[in-house]
């Protein structure tokens, strides 16, 4: 058996993270769709368009690399994502139903904020200086989200869920 290095984690990372973006552009719509703020409903459409670009960026760093734009099943997103859609379920129609939005969607963003942070390193490590830049953009554009989130539940979702 070949000893994995660097360059095989950096693969399956990446791989792994393209399968998370995808999932979450799936599911941002239904996130969208069930905020019953205004606010929280825009900012998820708006981080719906910057998921999609976040996908493109994937897709050069695949170019970069040389290899197909390909994903990896990610347990841990499609687990992130299951306890949003049962934040859905069991708040409909509650006051809590916002903040429980905040609380999955930041869910999402701290795995996105981990997963760009190591592959940023990696890439630099690996000298793949193009793909840390793509990393580093996405990697501001969800700590900023996250940010965003943030500000909204404690401004509006938190208070109502009280």
């Amino acid at each position: 058996m070949a000893e994995k290095t660097l360059n095989d984690l950096f693969l399956d990372t990446l791989k792994d993270i393209y399968f998370a973006e995808k999932q979450i552009v799936k599911t941002l719509p239904k996130m969208a769709k069930a905020a019953v703020s205004p606010t929280l409903k825009a900012g998820f459409e708006q981080h719906l368009e910057e998921t999609e670009v976040h996908v493109e960026r994937l897709e050069q760093v695949f170019e970069l690399i040389g290899k197909p734009a390909r994903g990896k099943s990610c347990e841990a997103i499609l687990g992130i994502i299951e306890e949003g859609k049962s934040i859905i379920d069991e708040y409909k129609g509650t006051g809590a139903l916002d903040a429980g939005l905040i609380a999955a969607a930041q869910a999402v963003e701290h795995y996105e904020i981990a997963r760009y942070g190591t592959l940023k390193t990696w890439a630099n490590q690996l000298g793949l200086t193009d793909a840390a830049a793509l990393f580093e953009a996405t990697l501001k554009e969800e700590i900023a989200t996250d940010q965003k989130l943030s500000k909204v539940g404690e401004a509006e979702a938190n208070v109502k869920a009280a």
